[in-house]
Parts: C-alpha cells; sequence; structure tokens
C-alpha cells in the first residue's frame, strides 16, 4: 500500500470514527507520520475505549 492508499483508507476511517463519536474534533483526527500510537492513545482517552475496543470499531465495515 503506498501512501496515497493509506492516506485513503485513512480519510474512510476518520470519517467512520466521526461518525460514531461525534465529540472527536479533525485535530483529534490528525494523522502524522510515526505518530500512530500518539494518536491513538489521544483517541482512547478522549473517549473512554481501550485499543482493543477501538480497533474493533475501526474494522467494523
Amino acid at each position: 500500500m503506498n501512501k496515497t492508499e493509506a492516506k485513503g483508507t485513512w480519510n474512510e476511517q476518520k470519517a467512520k470514527l466521526k461518525k460514531k463519536f461525534a465529540t472527536l474534533t479533525d485535530n483529534d483526527l490528525m494523522y502524522a507520520e510515526g505518530k500512530q500510537e500518539e494518536m491513538y492513545a489521544k483517541i482512547q482517552k478522549k473517549l473512554g475505549k481501550s485499543k482493543a475496543e477501538l480497533d474493533k470499531v475501526l474494522s467494523e465495515k
């Protein structure tokens, strides 16, 4: 997967998260290269979800 595909995929995931959790902002979901774990931790803290719970939401179709 190239960077364009990864970005497209993240944009889809971001839209899914924002739809499910209206309290998330674009700033919460800003993806930076090499900072995925930091972003996940920020989202987990804001939502009160575990990494497993967040992964489950992201894997839903």
